[in-house]
């Protein structure tokens, strides 16, 4: 049962309608996190604003990669359900990537390398050695990448524990919980 009710569209704070007519618009219908997280105008706008932000960072198969690895850790089903629907959808990436990513892995060695580091400073909650730093500088990444990848451990920590605290209704195909692949 969720512990907040995702508001109708239509019953959000007025400065949240237009960022969450863009995401259904985009989305093709409501998410239930989004509807609940509209409520507050301000955490929902920014949380919008470094969405769109971070769309451009590194490729889209590493960003749904390190959100797999996040969410894992974080043990975020509803968020393992999107995160498995966009890898799957958008991404291209098989169903043994999704799972090697909620592992903390990739195919590919440059994104493994990324995936790895972002695993690792979700686990460490950054206290990452110079082991880690210079794996995932040795595969190709600047110190800017770095800083995007910990950008997305961040902002995907904020819609894990979102999600975690409010338990919304999953409305993404179900996947396995987390902890049992």
């Amino acid at each position: 049962m969720p512990r907040t009710i995702a508001l109708d569209p239509e019953q959000v704070p007025a400065e949240s309608k237009a960022t969450l007519a863009a995401f259904t618009k985009n989305i093709g219908f409501t998410p239930n996190m989004m509807a609940a997280f509209a409520q507050s105008p301000l955490a929902f706008n920014a949380w919008a604003n470094l969405l769109g932000s971070l769309s451009k960072a590194l490729d889209v198969k590493t960003r749904d990669s390190i959100g797999l690895a996040v969410s894992e850790v974080n043990a975020c089903n509803y968020c393992l359900t999107v995160h498995s629907f966009t890898a799957e959808n958008l991404a291209k990436l098989s169903a043994d990537d999704i799972i090697l990513a909620r592992k903390g892995h990739a195919t590919e060695p440059k994104r493994d390398a990324a995936v790895q580091f972002a695993r690792k400073v979700i686990e460490t909650r950054g206290q990452v050695v110079d082991a880690d730093l210079k794996a995932v500088r040795d595969a190709g990444y600047t110190d800017a990448n770095i800083m995007e990848i910990i950008a997305l451990v961040a902002m995907y920590s904020l819609t894990n524990f979102f999600n975690n605290v409010f338990d919304h209704d999953k409305d993404f195909p179900a996947v396995p919980p987390a902890g049992s692949i």
